[in-house]
């Protein structure tokens, strides 16, 4: 059981309070923003804020920071035992005030006797309990149940797994009514083997939007294809298709979105902090010419 412990930690469920879906949620690494070697502190500007990240040296999120103004931001922290997420705390300050009200904390602890088990627990900065959800995994690691309780009673999400003809299927049910599925499966194109995801999402029961995502073998996303379920014919109906496409170094630099006609095109261009390679300091979109710049440092 215990040797599953780090793979199951780095697919812990957050779940805030008010959503009725669970997200899973890595722990964000450096890789998930677009980074890579010993980055210590990243500050991110563009014309709508800021945001802040600092990283441990083992490459895990420890604190984030989003700046409205100079008065008004939010601040998460991340804490570790080892390299194992143990406490969650989002703090809100307004007019440069800490906001106890509207602040929750996310404790996690870990029970491996029998079944393995992870409790989260949130409470508000004001001491009142707001949720508390028990996720349960199998001896392989796969999560198979969700119980969520708070003073509005306990909800309980079934996680079933099927494997049929080379697809793998996920499906989330809230007391027995689907929520999710998504569906893995695979494909050779141009001697390249790529992995499809198809997500459905469903709204008591009734099957209402779903996307379909194509991953080349690097894990980059190739296409994003949406659709809308047509009441009529009960069918999905294809709406918007989004391509990407990127250059050597696996950065993005052109994303298309076409309906009946393209709808929208915009390319990227980057600086590095070290020509040719690093990290990338400012990012250029076009046509539209906004723009993002990151501040980097590293651990020596």
């Amino acid at each position: 059981m215990v040797k599953n412990y780090p793979h199951i930690f780095f697919l812990v469920l957050l779940a805030l309070p008010t959503t009725s879906f669970t997200q899973e949620i890595r722990i964000f690494t450096v890789s998930d923003f677009d980074l890579k070697d010993s980055v210590k502190t990243c500050l991110v500007s563009t014309k709508y804020g800021k945001e802040e990240y600092d990283f441990n040296q083992r490459g895990l999120l420890t604190k984030s920071v989003t700046r409205y103004n100079e008065s008004d931001y939010d601040v998460v922290y991340y804490k570790y035992q080892d390299s194992l997420l143990v406490e969650k705390r989002s703090e809100t300050y307004r007019d440069n005030k800490f906001d106890p009200g509207t602040s929750i904390a996310h404790f996690f602890k870990l029970d491996t006797i029998g079944q393995t088990k992870i409790t989260e627990n949130i409470i508000s900065y004001d001491k009142e309990f707001l949720d508390q959800y028990i996720y349960t995994y199998d001896d392989k690691g796969d999560l198979t149940k969700i119980v969520r309780t708070n003073d509005e009673g306990t909800d309980e999400t079934q996680v079933e797994y099927k494997k049929y003809k080379g697809e793998y299927t996920i499906t989330y049910l809230l007391n027995d009514v689907p929520l999710k599925s998504i569906r893995t499966s695979f494909q050779t194109k141009n001697g390249e083997k790529q992995k499809i995801l198809l997500t459905k999402e469903f709204l008591k029961g009734e099957a209402t939007k779903a996307y379909e995502e194509v991953f080349g073998p690097n894990g980059k996303l190739l296409a994003k294809q949406e659709f809308e379920y047509d009441l009529e014919t009960k069918k999905f109906v294809p709406t918007v298709r989004t391509t990407f496409e990127y250059d050597t170094n696996g950065m993005l630099v052109q994303e298309i979105k076409r309906g009946e006609t393209i709808l929208d095109k915009k390319e990227y261009i980057y600086q590095y902090d070290r020509e040719g390679e690093g990290n990338w300091v400012k990012q250029i979109v076009t046509p539209e010419n906004t723009y993002t710049t990151r501040k980097i440092t590293y651990y020596e």
